[in-house]
């Protein structure tokens, strides 16, 4: 038995979606990469008194094949997932998963403290811990009596 998705206007959908990722990109934008990536990877942010964490889903990407850069104050995730070679006699009926390059952007606070981001990868999901400076971490002033 096979089993199709009735989506009659898929592609034209994807084909919008496609053309809108390239209307995005100004000329001399220099962050081209992240409009044209295969897949976005999901993202937690979570942020606490002394630091922010990010939890990334990349669910059947290597560690090798995963780069985390931080230039000028911009976070950048990127990498790329290999596509698994589809044999003919395997007998699949679908393939949903997403293959190829991917790319996320994020803008830190002045508040982080860069030279000490840490990054870790574990089970499928990439875990990235960026401190916040301790000059900016609230504090509690003791009032003395006169």
């Amino acid at each position: 038995m096979t089993v199709y998705r009735l989506a009659p206007f898929d592609l034209m959908t994807r084909l919008s979606h496609d053309l809108e990722r390239l209307a995005a990109v100004a000329p001399g934008h220099d962050d081209l990469r992240q409009n044209l990536a295969d897949w976005a990877p999901a993202v937690d942010i979570c942020e606490k008194d002394d630091q922010f964490t990010l939890h990334a889903d990349l669910p059947g990407v290597a560690s090798k094949d995963i780069e985390v850069t931080l230039e000028k104050g911009v976070l950048t995730l990127s990498g790329s997932r290999a596509l698994e070679p589809r044999d003919p006699s395997s007998g699949l009926r679908r393939a949903e998963r997403t293959s190829g390059k991917f790319h996320r952007s994020f803008n830190l606070p002045k508040t982080a403290d860069a030279q000490a981001v840490k990054a870790r990868f574990t089970n499928g999901v990439l875990e990235v811990t960026i401190p916040k400076h301790a000059e900016v971490l609230a504090r509690r002033i003791e009032v003395e009596a006169a």
